[in-house]
């Protein structure tokens, strides 16, 4: 009987784990359910599916918020990594400050960006490493006016490297500071 109890209560265990997953499991997403129900996908509802298997809106709005159906004039370039900026307090990193970016660029200039993303990045890190040494990030570093200034000092050498034409923004995707 000793040796027989575990091997019940895991079976017990097991067929319960089966039954809660069974019982748990979410509902399929309702191209999923329209395809086994009908054996295949249905007709109507590949029509208008991308290869992503969501519906195009035939009235979205573009990336300008007009919903005139013209092509937009603006896309976005995210920068492959982040920015890692040391911050330094007597001779030593007191703490590290972590960025995401993205850049407003013209319709079509993407692959541009991407080709000049390492010039990019040095120049951003120089503006990002001064900003530090300057104090940026102490305090209230999020408040408006201190990425005000910092955004518009990153818009000005992307926009040395790259062409006003080209880039339009930069934009601060995510910022967080780790102290030590």
């Amino acid at each position: 009987m000793k040796k027989l109890l575990p091997l019940i209560l895991l079976f017990i265990g097991a067929g319960a784990g089966v039954g809660a997953g069974i019982f748990l499991r979410p509902d399929p997403p309702p191209e999923v359910a329209e395809a086994d129900a009908d054996g295949e996908g249905s007709e109507e509802g590949e029509e208008h599916a991308d290869e992503d298997g969501h519906e195009e809106d035939e009235h979205a709005a573009d990336e300008d918020g007009e919903g005139d159906g013209e092509a937009p004039t603006t896309a976005f370039a995210k920068m492959s990594n982040q920015f890692v900026i040391p911050i330094v307090a007597k001779e030593k990193v007191a703490a590290l400050v972590v960025m995401s970016l993205s850049l407003e660029v013209a319709a079509g200039e993407e692959d541009d960006i991407y080709l000049r993303e390492p010039k990019l990045r040095d120049s951003f890190l120089q503006v990002l490493f001064d900003h530090a040494n300057m104090g940026g990030f102490n305090g209230n570093f999020t408040d408006a006016k201190v990425l005000g200034r910092l955004r518009s000092a990153l818009v000005e050498v992307a926009q040395r490297d790259v062409g006003k034409k080209i880039l339009k923004d930069v934009l601060i995707i995510e910022i967080a500071r780790q102290d030590y």
